[in-house]
């Protein structure tokens, strides 16, 4: 594994790496593993201060990973990008088994803990949840159409999106990414990777069509609907049926031409961007990828006027977003939506 790693990094090694750290130096830069920001799967971050005064985060990598494929994907995409709506890779450490990730620090959290309330935090705007979505479609636009080589993330979700001060966005977490020249249509892919509730169905169901960028545009559109609704798409103990899976409630109150209330008191301008969030995320999570708009287009969209704005069909409901077999019935009435729906602009 370490040979792996070490023969990539050789290979690799030019101006436009990332900083190569040693052991005691994320020791020093830490303080010895003192301030603990969180941990996951991946292993612990910690808070360090750079020796220019600037803050960091350092990911410090648990030794039992396979292969260390994540982390070369880490450095491979991410160290190499240099985007506002993209976290900075500032340096890494392999030194033996020990591998750590340094990036920029984010003060205000993951825009997990700004969606699903938590008490404590500042609650976001109407206004300011629109600014994250946009500068998060510009990240994944650039990150499908402004490399050399085409970056597909596979896990877009509240938990990887990160707030600087300013609440400025920024993709995080490469360790599922692939590259692939820019004119790859699809991409082989041995199994399904990402995070339920905002996987695209075709990881799971090959018959709608094949892998590409468009798993991407799947989780972002899966992302803005929890954005508009400030919770989980799927909540079991909603009210109402028809409000457990938010994605198609939110469709029938727009098409309804019922006005989505997020905050009280919203402005005309603020109810009309909700509406152009919620239409621009039911063309992003249509069950079949080719129904589905570019990232490049989803910029686009977010950035007109919510007239110029058709509703795509009803997105169609995939089995494991399914409530349970009584409501079954309720989904019966869902059909495919016709091939000549989208302006061939799509």
């Amino acid at each position: 594994m370490y040979d792996d790693i070490e023969k990539f990094l050789q290979s690799h090694d030019n101006d436009l790496m990332p900083i190569r750290y040693t052991y005691s130096d994320i020791k020093k830069i830490t303080n010895g593993f003192k301030d603990k920001l969180g941990e996951g799967g991946f292993g612990s971050v910690f808070k360090g201060k750079l020796r220019s005064g600037r803050f960091a985060a350092v990911k410090l990598l648990e030794k039992s990973k396979a292969n260390g494929q994540d982390f070369i994907n880490e450095v491979a995409t991410i160290g190499r990008i240099h985007h506002v709506n993209v976290v900075q890779l500032i340096g890494y450490t392999v030194e033996g088994s020990n591998r750590a990730l340094i990036y920029e620090f984010m003060p205000n959290g993951s825009l997990e803990k700004y969606i699903f309330s938590r008490q404590g935090n500042v609650p976001l705007s109407n206004e300011k949840m629109y600014e994250i979505a946009l500068g998060v479609a510009r990240g994944i636009e650039y990150l499908h159409q402004g490399c050399e080589m085409q970056i597909l993330h596979f896990d877009i979700k509240p938990h990887n999106i990160l707030l600087n001060d300013k609440f400025v966005p920024k993709i995080s977490d490469f360790g599922l990414a692939k590259l692939y020249p820019t004119n790859n249509n699809t991409v082989p892919l041995t199994a399904a990777r990402g995070t339920i509730g905002y996987m695209a169905p075709e990881l799971n169901f090959k018959n709608i069509g094949g892998v590409s960028y468009k798993a991407d545009v799947y989780s972002y559109g899966m992302l803005l609907m929890e954005m508009i609704g400030r919770r989980k798409n799927l909540n079991a103990f909603a009210n109402h049926f028809s409000q457990i899976y938010f994605p198609s409630w939110v469709y029938d109150q727009v098409s309804e031409g019922k006005d989505i209330e997020v905050q009280e008191d919203a402005m005309e301008h603020e109810k009309k961007t909700t509406k152009k969030m919620i239409i621009v995320a039911s063309w992003c999570i249509q069950l079949k990828p080719v129904d589905r708009p570019s990232m490049h287009k989803v910029v686009e969209m977010l950035e007109s006027d919510v007239e110029s704005l058709r509703m795509p069909p009803k997105p169609l409901l995939t089995p494991y977003q399914m409530p349970g077999d009584d409501d079954k019935a309720n989904h019966a009435k869902l059909s495919n939506p016709p091939n000549d729906c989208i302006d061939s602009s799509y």
